[in-house]
């Protein structure tokens, strides 16, 4: 029996396992392939006798590889594919954590995060994206905002079950059990979630109510359209730079705040907020802004990264100013976050999802790969972070001019179809 002929109560309680199941794969995916990384690679340069550069410059080519991957993996969803995708993803980055904890020299990190930039790309949050908006079609809405709820919890449960792993074992020991929790967990839950059989989007081509519109659009046909579309453009912008940003504080805020003074135990507590104020901000957005257009949400949104770099830079070397910082970057992340996912069927179409957004995020995931060793070698040249935060807060800048570029756009084109 399809989920779309049991009753509503049983529709709605199927929706909401159906998410909790992808939000628990995105805490363990953002939690073991992303916020790990900068903790595992502190404990791991002294016994493999490796600078900043050649340990970031992995994280590079794994991300690298996740941008080539966006476009077709995104394509295969649309035609399917996302459970095989998605349970194939867990498989392989737990057996390459297994394989990273048995290094022992740098050179034999990088064919491992080959394969781990091919993990990235496919159990992030725009596989799941794309396998949501399939599932349920013109309702997708909802279903996006809350996974992102869940996916929020990631640096909350995981940089602190790192750090507690580190202290009582070593960088090869969480590496192992990282590996294990993808292999154990991640690839049940997403073989015994994902089914393509009830996805909405499967056998139904919904045409879009936008101006100029074509019915049924698929793959390339539907990228050549967005890429006639000033709003694809400039969103390919804004999305670009603001997760190049994003990447490298991400990678670099740890010892960016131990060389600011903090002690670890102080840097630590200061990044385990930013989870709950990404939560705290989807929420927000959920409760009061839920019908609100995307365009406006992103907009209003993406001014809260230049004002919390800001605090970073201004603000004195006090664990309350931090706890600010992290809170307001934390809540701006959060829901740009929910933007990144909305934007595409809100502001340009909704067929095509997977491809029309896996397009988008082959920049993206470049700037991402480029990010994190970039500001290593920004760091080794000028000795210290402050010129990455001066960086971050010009990037930041751009990104409010492109989405608002994007938003205008689309407001025009909103209103072009009405009498």
């Amino acid at each position: 029996m399809s989920s779309d002929s049991l009753p509503l109560g049983g529709q709605r309680a199927g929706r909401r396992r159906f998410i909790a199941a992808l939000g628990l794969g995105q805490i363990i995916s953002w939690g073991t392939f992303y916020y790990s990384f900068p903790l595992i690679a502190e404990a791991m340069a002294p016994d493999l006798a490796a600078d900043k550069p050649a340990i970031y410059g992995a994280a590079t080519l794994g991300l690298v590889i996740s941008s080539l991957a966006a476009y077709p993996i995104g394509a295969a969803i649309d035609r399917g594919h996302g459970r095989g995708i998605m349970a194939g993803g867990f498989l392989l980055g737990g057996l390459l954590l297994l394989a990273w904890s048995q290094v022992t020299a740098i050179w034999q990190l990088y064919p491992i995060f080959l394969g781990i930039g091919l993990t990235i790309a496919a159990t992030l949050y725009d596989p799941a994206f794309a396998v949501v908006a399939r599932r349920f079609g013109r309702e997708a809405r909802q279903g996006i905002t809350a996974l992102t709820l869940w996916g929020g919890f990631a640096s909350t449960v995981f940089i602190p079950l790192i750090q507690f792993l580190l202290d009582r074992t070593d960088w090869r020991e969480t590496l192992i059990v990282l590996g294990l929790v993808n292999l154990v967990v991640g690839v049940g839950l997403h073989l015994r979630t994902i089914d393509p059989g009830r996805d909405v989007m499967s056998d139904e081509a919904e045409t879009d109510p936008r101006a100029d519109q074509p019915p049924a659009m698929a793959g390339t046909t539907a990228l050549r359209w967005a890429s006639r579309r000033p709003v694809f453009w400039a969103l390919l912008i804004a999305f670009t730079l603001y997760f190049g940003s994003f990447s490298a504080l991400t990678y670099h805020l740890y010892p960016l705040l131990l060389e600011r003074g903090f002690d670890s135990t102080t840097v630590v507590s200061a990044i385990a907020i930013i989870g709950p104020a990404q939560v705290a901000g989807r929420v927000v957005i959920w409760t009061l802004a839920r019908h609100s257009p995307i365009r406006q949400v992103g907009l209003l949104t993406s001014l809260g990264f230049p004002l919390a770099l800001a605090l970073l830079i201004l603000l004195p070397d006090h664990f309350a100013y931090l706890a600010l910082f992290a809170l307001i970057y934390g809540a701006a992340n959060g829901i740009m976050t929910i933007v990144r996912g909305l934007a595409i069927p809100e502001m340009l179409s909704r067929q095509a999802y997977g491809a029309i957004n896996g397009a988008i995020s082959v920049p993206s995931n470049a700037a991402k790969a480029l990010a994190p060793v970039g500001a290593a070698l920004l760091w080794s040249a000028s000795g210290s972070y402050d010129s990455l935060l001066l960086a971050a807060i010009a990037t930041a800048l751009v990104v409010v001019a492109s989405f608002a570029t994007a938003a205008w756009y689309s407001a025009r084109n909103t209103h072009a179809q009405q009498p």
